[in-house]
């Protein structure tokens, strides 16, 4: 696990100045729940004390830049807080901080534990996230069976990315049986939902009659929809 950097710790240590900051660049934000400096205020005490929709909301104010300076290791911060409770959607962005060395160091390892959380409480985004990590073998060891393990329960609950990738994996034999017609149906699913990189492999599919009967008038229109997606066979 990767050593943690030393942060900001909110509800304990807020200095006044950054208070005043918030407060200040505050007065104009969108945000429903923080439409003044009073709302800024009650918001801190909240998270501070624990309220796990007050620590999220902060860390994705610190994250983008909306309504306050961006701070990148107080989103993580914030969020580590709301994920330490067991916050999905917390673990879920702490998991792609890590991933990314987005306020915090580089480290797969630790986004795959906080994907793994997320994904264990049905988080779509962390399970989709966490079977590519098994595909690639990038801070797991490589395992097609635990990718389309994951890619399937989020597939199940209709993410394009993991049922073209789950199309994949029944297309080529990895990690389960090779089944050109599985591959179809989850490419499928995700074409009709405008997945570019599943409307080619429909259209390979077709082409070549794998799991389909070939028909180059059907591959040529999910070609065609793939190409004006912006795909291109390099990609």
């Amino acid at each position: 696990m990767a050593k943690q950097e030393k942060v900001f710790r909110p509800g304990r240590h807020l200095r006044k100045g950054l208070f005043l900051g918030l407060v200040l660049t505050l007065g104009f934000s969108t945000l429903p729940l923080v439409a003044s400096s009073a709302d800024l205020s009650t918001l801190v005490e909240r998270a501070g004390k624990g309220e796990v929709e007050a620590q999220v909301l902060l860390a994705e104010m610190f994250r983008k830049g909306d309504g306050v300076t961006k701070n990148e290791a107080e989103a993580a911060a914030w969020y580590r807080k709301a994920a330490e409770q067991g916050d999905a959607k917390a673990q879920s962005a702490l998991g792609q901080m890590y991933q990314k060395g987005e306020g915090v160091p580089k480290d797969d390892v630790e986004a795959a534990n906080w994907f793994r959380q997320a994904a264990d409480q049905g988080a779509v985004d962390a399970q989709s996230r966490l079977g590519n990590m098994y595909r690639e073998g990038v801070g797991v060891p490589k395992d097609y069976t635990q990718a389309a393990n994951w890619y399937r329960k989020a597939a199940e609950q209709d993410d394009a990315e993991a049922q073209t990738n789950l199309g994949l994996l029944h297309a080529n034999g990895q990690g389960v049986p090779r089944d050109y017609a599985g591959a179809v149906e989850w490419y499928r699913k995700a074409a009709e939902q405008g997945d570019v990189k599943a409307q080619h492999g429909l259209g390979v599919m077709y082409h070549n009659g794998f799991g389909v009967e070939r028909d180059d008038r059907e591959a040529r229109k999910w070609f065609r929809k793939a190409a004006e997606g912006g795909y291109y066979k390099d990609q």
